[in-house]
């Protein structure tokens, strides 16, 4: 059993796939050719907004908006500490220092009382300035833009939305990536919209950011890539990347529904055996993972390997909160305890899940789940 099935996608729209592969060979344009600029259009009219500006991973999008809005040396960004390191990776590398906030023990998503915990005890210190907020849609489900919009309003802070697991959902009947005052998402090939390589996009309603982004994603290009204005990146999208991303994108909606029935499956069979995904209301998550929590780290451990016995994989996203990660050691905590975090870090894991597994692989699962 796969645990995402990858596989039975491409069988899916293999004609549709192959085709524009097929084309970008004979027409050789292989960096940034048309069919980059005819994702970006389409994925901006997919989500609503005026601007998609496509690069070469999710962690180069978070890069350049880092890049684009000048943050570094003194700047404080606040990020929830149950997270992918490239959410705050690409800010550290620019001198930024990251401020882990603990997660709300429901969405799993940044708490926003920790968060305005955090602000002030940064505020309180006077070492570092407050400049950003990084809100992650946690494995598809969207983080609470009302207050977090509130408290970026309150402290004067820049809104930065990682949607990197979020394409595909929404929050109160809008979609993830049109959040904040500019998105970033990634198109790894695990996400619910994903290439067969590294991607990604900076998402903005700006013309002015979406010029300064594609300048920054080639060098810092100024009317070509040897006139060199500013200094930039080698960030640019593979067009056979974005050939391949054009009927995932037609069929997301689909495929999202699909997500949206596997999903509300599990919970009525797993409800009353394990804590199962809470979704806030007028919020419709994406499902880039389904994660179910134990009752402690034994318990997690054991189903795990019961699990694999039946030939049932499953993944653990993630294991280790960024505090505990020896590259932050010397950061600010600002004595927060992180309780929620560490409590999700040990009980959390994923079981197969994607809008092409089979009603008998559900069944499969389920009935294992349920035997524990």
């Amino acid at each position: 059993m796969e645990f995402i099935d990858l596989g039975a996608q491409y069988c899916a729209l293999k004609e549709e796939i192959d085709r524009n592969i097929r084309q970008v060979l004979e027409e050789t344009d292989f960096i940034m050719g048309k069919q980059v600029a005819e994702f970006e259009d389409r994925l901006a009219e997919y989500l609503g907004i005026p601007y998609a500006v496509g690069c070469s991973s999710g962690t180069d999008a978070l890069q350049l908006i880092y890049m684009a809005y000048g943050i570094g040396e003194g700047d404080a960004v606040f990020c929830p500490d149950m997270t992918f390191v490239a959410s705050v990776e690409p800010a550290f590398m620019l001198g930024a220092e990251p401020v882990f906030c603990d997660i709300d023990s429901r969405t799993y998503n940044i708490s926003t009382d920790s968060l305005e915990r955090q602000i002030k005890a940064v505020m309180a210190q006077g070492k570092r300035k407050p400049k950003a907020i990084v809100a992650v849609d946690f494995i598809g489900n969207p983080a609470d833009y009302d207050a977090l919009g509130r408290i970026a309003k309150q402290y004067d802070l820049l809104l930065i939305e990682d949607a990197a697991q979020g394409i595909g959902a929404s929050y109160k009947g809008k979609k993830c990536g049109t959040f904040g005052d500019i998105a970033a998402t990634s198109f790894f090939p695990s996400k619910p919209l994903g290439c067969y390589g590294d991607g990604g996009a900076v998402l903005t309603e700006s013309a002015e950011m979406r010029d300064l982004l594609r300048s920054l994603r080639v060098h810092g290009k100024g009317s070509s890539k040897y006139d060199n204005i500013r200094v930039g990146m080698n960030a640019r999208l593979d067009t056979i990347q974005a050939a391949v991303m054009l009927p995932k994108l037609a069929c997301l909606d689909n495929e999202i529904m699909r997500r949206q029935e596997i999903a509300a499956r599990y919970n009525e069979a797993l409800k009353d055996k394990f804590e199962i995904p809470f979704i806030q209301e007028g919020s419709v998550s994406s499902y880039a993972q389904y994660a179910l929590l134990a009752e402690n780290a034994g318990q997690r451990d054991e189903i795990r390997a019961k699990l694999q016995e039946k030939g049932i994989p499953t993944i653990v996203y993630y294991p280790n909160p960024m505090h505990n990660m020896k590259v932050f050691a010397h950061c600010f905590t600002g004595g927060e305890s992180f309780e929620n975090t560490i409590s999700y870090a040990d009980r959390t894991f994923s079981v197969p899940f994607s809008a092409y597994l089979t009603s008998e692989d559900q069944e499969r699962i389920i009935d294992t789940l349920r035997m524990m």
